[in-house]
């Protein structure tokens, strides 16, 4: 299970069976969806990927991943996670329309950072955008991160690799 994170108003903790129907909603939501993994999914494919977080994550100790909270609601989602895209550990983090634009990404997305390099011992974290995705880029830019590479996806869709050093690390 994922330590437990708070921000002056986010509180990350681990998904509970009671939080399908409002991370189904978040997943469902193409104004979200459309920026995280292949796109918009099937309902269903939410719903097992969702039952995936607790048979397969959570059960095997494999990343954190965390509900996001605002006052006691699920607002987003979010993770820190090994892949071999990055060859590294690349941050995750989506949140719903209802909170866009409050600074809460900002706060999610140095939550996520701060858990790398303090409790994860990283040196660094990485992000991957949609070239697209004007929002993130200007966010993650603001806090730090800088782009390291582009990746050409199947579809001819420019990804954008980012990276955020450990201060005193070149």
């Amino acid at each position: 299970m994922p330590p437990t994170l708070r921000t002056p108003r986010l509180f990350l903790d681990a998904y509970r069976p009671d939080d399908e129907e409002s991370f189904v909603a978040l997943f469902q939501d193409r104004r979200v969806s459309r920026w995280m993994g292949d796109g918009p999914a099937a309902e269903a494919a939410d719903r097992a990927l969702f039952g995936r977080i607790f048979s397969k994550v959570y059960a095997g100790d494999l990343f954190d991943v965390w509900a996001v909270r605002r006052g006691g609601l699920l607002v987003g989602h979010a993770e820190i996670k090994r892949t071999e895209e990055v060859d590294g550990h690349e941050i995750v983090y989506a949140l719903g329309p209802d909170v866009w634009g409050s600074g809460l990404g900002t706060e999610l997305a140095e939550a996520l950072v701060s858990h790398g390099f303090e409790s994860l011992g990283l040196t660094e974290v990485h992000a991957t955008v949609a070239a697209q995705n004007k929002a993130s880029l200007r966010l993650l830019g603001k806090i730090g991160f800088e782009h390291a590479r582009d990746i050409v996806e199947d579809d001819g869709a420019l990804t954008r690799v980012l990276t955020r050093r450990l201060p005193g690390r070149s």
